[in-house]
């Protein structure tokens, strides 16, 4: 059975599957009913491995195991496979997400901390940079940025990402803000995200951007988040990012942004 390998990686991508595993559901589904034997002629999978992969398919919720001889298994309706991944998937999540919660303040996260204090004695601060790919990996570093911010936070975004910052950060922005933290954003501000910017300015800075600055973030002027590509023509999966600890640039930053913002409007003068 032959499958547009592009599909195979949708299907692998979307259900979280290796290839074996998503080459023997197609070919399983495509059969209905059929033993491990005829799936491997099938698939083009090692025979000693389907066995392996059909009790795993079975685990995950995509197949059945029909009792006798031989041993023949069950293709499900698709739909109904959705369902059971979606809960197989969230029982995972649930489980996973209980394990992190229980190393906190325990002995695996405390040796955990200890390596990285020790190993960040030995690093430069040149050195202190990276590049982040996907939207999802940036918010993830920028909102750990965020947390961690002692004194300022100025983010500087556009109209569509300021609504993905009030998504993403504001319970971090709260959080901060209590601290004493003083943030400022700015960003063009239009009757698509108005309601997200008067939220934001409860407990920031916010103000209207009519021209385009590009989209950053600076935590006390000591380290920067910038976002290389355009957001209105880049997939989410694909945007770029560039995480730089440098005091020198991060201040000079600032200072841009500091001459241009006495002359940007407070969301709350704004006639939107």
């Amino acid at each position: 059975m032959i499958i547009n390998s592009e599909f195979l990686g949708r299907l692998r991508k979307i259900f979280d599957l290796n290839l074996y595993e998503v080459k023997v559901w197609t070919s399983l589904l495509s059969r209905g009913v059929s033993t491990a034997g005829e799936l491997s002629t099938i698939s083009d999978v090692p025979r000693s491995r389907t066995y392996d992969i059909l009790e795993s398919l079975e685990k995950k919720g995509f197949v059945v195991m029909k009792l006798g001889k031989p041993i023949k298994f069950l293709a499900l309706k698709p739909d109904e496979v959705v369902d059971r991944v979606k809960k197989h998937m969230l029982g995972v999540a649930q489980e996973k997400t209980k394990y992190l919660d229980e190393i906190k303040g325990g002995e695996v996260l405390n040796e955990l901390a200890s390596l990285y204090d020790n190993g960040i004695k030995y690093v430069e601060p040149s050195d202190l940079s990276g590049s982040l790919k996907g939207r999802q990996n940036i918010y993830s570093h920028m909102d750990m940025m965020i947390k961690n911010a002692k004194k300022s936070a100025v983010i500087v975004t556009t109209a569509e990402g300021l609504n993905r910052k009030f998504e993403h950060l504001m319970p971090s922005f709260e959080r901060v803000r209590k601290r004493g933290v003083v943030l400022k954003i700015a960003a063009p501000i239009t009757t698509e995200n108005i309601k997200f910017a008067r939220e934001l300015s409860k407990i920031a800075d916010v103000r209207h951007l009519d021209k385009h600055m590009g989209r950053f973030a600076i935590v006390d002027n000591e380290q920067m988040m910038l976002l290389l590509l355009d957001d209105k023509t880049v997939h989410p999966n694909y945007d770029f990012g560039v995480w730089l600890s440098s005091d020198y640039f991060a201040k000079s930053m600032t200072q841009m942004v500091e001459n241009t913002w006495k002359d940007l409007t407070p969301v709350n003068k704004l006639k939107i």
